[in-house]
């Protein structure tokens, strides 16, 4: 990590974005291929289970699905299970994939401000190279994709690596989500978080600034959220 870590609470410096409900409103299509697994694997996907899945790891939400279906959750299964889901994903992703409102505005917002900035998400590599055409590699200092971390959100390595590899603390960066899974992520990593919710609502909490959109989000709003949702010290 660079020498800018070793200074802490000096100011907001980075902002690192999830993605799928965030930047791109690209659940919608996850759900499709979700739906369309599970009825691979003989099960109609209720609305209950999908919502366990958002935010989730490829492998923490294949779980969850055969555990839906009744099928055995073997590694060579799970394997097929991520290689359709991706597939098909893929072919969704070139269709197009919309943007969340005010998002490409905040992208360029960081840019402006001079904030380094970084893409944290879930997704595997294959689909955010495809996703990044859409976004825009320009706005991002380094990215992080879910099978290039230890284990994917809930748990802080995503963050933590976004992090990293910006040479930032994270108690100077402002993480942009939209899901309680990718929020835990970043909170437990030390960063403040602006929830955005997108499939699911979420209550108030501490260590969270929660706004209804991205749409008109300012310099000082970034700034200001970033103040009022840094982690307590020792949460």
């Amino acid at each position: 990590m660079s020498d800018t870590s070793t200074t802490a609470g000096s100011g907001l410096r980075g902002v690192l974005f999830d993605m799928d409900g965030t930047l791109l409103d690209s659940e919608k299509i996850w759900d499709v291929a979700v739906a369309e697994l599970s009825l691979e694997l003989g099960r109609e996907l209720s609305s209950e289970v999908r919502e366990t899945t958002l935010g989730n790891s490829m492998r923490d939400a294949l779980i969850k699905v055969f555990a839906h279906t009744g099928s055995e959750a073997t590694e060579d299964a799970l394997l097929q299970g991520r290689n359709w889901l991706t597939g098909r994903v893929a072919e969704l992703f070139a269709e197009g994939i919309p943007w969340r409102p005010g998002a490409k505005d905040v992208l360029q917002l960081v840019r402006d401000m001079g904030l380094k900035s970084a893409l944290v998400t879930n997704t595997e590599r294959g689909l955010v190279e495809n996703a990044l055409e859409t976004i825009g590699r320009e706005y991002f200092d380094v990215t992080v994709s879910g099978d290039e971390v230890e284990e994917g959100k809930p748990h802080p390595a995503p963050y933590l690596q976004g992090a990293s590899l910006l040479g930032l603390d994270p108690g100077d960066c402002l993480a942009i989500e939209d899901s309680p899974t990718g929020s835990l992520s970043a909170h437990r990593a030390g960063c403040s978080v602006l929830l955005v919710p997108s499939e699911l609502a979420v209550a108030p909490k501490a260590g969270y600034v929660i706004r209804d959109s991205l749409v008109e989000l300012t310099a000082e709003g970034l700034r200001s959220a970033w103040c009022d949702a840094r982690p307590a010290s020792g949460s």
